[in-house]
């Protein structure tokens, strides 16, 4: 993957052109959903398609007078420093309320987005159009005004609490989350092969303590450096690879301190279910905050979870 500090300014258009078409084709989905049972809500969206879409032809007018007719194709899925999201079509049929909500956040976005590109540009006219763009967006009347509430435009929308613990959610939270299942999960396999091989409480505890602490540092090191935060505001690459970090180690912890007790028997069973407990939380977490239904969750955990321990059963016991 590139980042977006390494963009040339042909790149950067490309990008922006994909993003404005990604964009109107989410929201004429969302409208196509809302037709039947809520056509006003679906003609607020079907005017913000073509508002992306106008925004591309700026785009393309200018990439092909600067650069050519031929246009690359550039994801922000193939960007550090962009949030992954799942495209809309995956996600299967959403709520007006969770589709206002993705739509505030790609609002976001794109000011962003456009404030630091045209900060980035050399050249006077792809940075006085990518300018435009960002002042749109920044002026840009918020979703909720348009559906009946209040109007909120995207810099007063930054500030807004509500909108501020969404992103902070998506943007922090939830890689901090990974990690937390990836420290839970993981660890199983090395702790319970030291267990059933050895018999011996301490040297479990000190493999436990190896894998959880190791999967903390290289998991903090992978989302520090996945991108600076500039561009997605999720703030300090330090503070999140920290987070990622310490929360990927206390997953491996929890299951590892039942074997500071000296009986193995005693130890391993506590354990056991202490993993119980970790793999129902996570499944929780999931379903809370990553919009994933409960048993759906608990299955791909369980599941995952219980072959990992099985692996690690196997082969210590090998």
């Amino acid at each position: 993957m590139k980042s977006f500090s390494d963009l040339t300014e042909q790149e950067i258009i490309a990008l922006a052109i994909s993003s404005e078409d990604d964009d109107a084709r989410a929201y004429s989905g969302f409208a196509n959903d809302l037709m039947e049972s809520y056509p006003a809500s679906a003609k607020v969206f079907m005017e913000m398609a073509e508002e992306e879409h106008q925004h591309r032809r700026w785009l393309t007018d200018l990439y092909q007078k600067k650069f050519g007719d031929f246009i690359p194709l550039i994801r922000r899925s193939e960007i550090n420093g962009f949030v992954k999201h799942k495209p809309a079509w995956m996600i299967g049929k959403l709520n007006i309320d969770a589709m206002r909500k993705r739509a505030e956040v790609i609002e976001l976005e794109n000011y962003r987005f456009y404030k630091r590109a045209a900060a980035h540009s050399k050249d006077p006219q792809i940075a006085k159009l990518l300018s435009q763009l960002a002042a749109a967006e920044k002026t840009h009347e918020s979703l909720a005004s348009r559906l009946g509430d209040k109007h909120l435009t995207a810099d007063v929308k930054i500030e807004e609490g509500e909108t501020k613990r969404r992103l902070f959610l998506l943007q922090v939270i939830q890689p901090g989350l990974v990690g937390l299942m990836d420290g839970s999960v993981s660890t199983l396999a090395p702790l319970f092969a030291a267990a059933f091989a050895t018999g011996n409480t301490w040297a479990t505890f000190l493999v436990g303590m190896a894998a959880s602490v190791g999967a903390g540092i290289s998991m903090g090191l992978a989302e520090g450096l996945s991108d600076d935060g500039k561009l997605t505001g999720r703030g300090h690459p330090l503070i999140r690879g920290l987070a990622a970090g310490i929360m990927t180690a206390v997953g491996g912890l929890g299951h590892t301190l039942p074997y500071l007790i000296p009986d193995f028997k005693t130890a391993t069973t506590l354990a056991i279910v202490i993993v119980f407990i970790e793999l129902w939380a996570i499944s929780w977490i999931r379903y809370k905050y990553m919009d994933t239904p409960f048993l759906k969750a608990a299955f791909q955990i369980a599941v995952g979870g219980f072959l990992v321990f099985l692996t690690g059963m196997a082969i210590g016991s090998a």
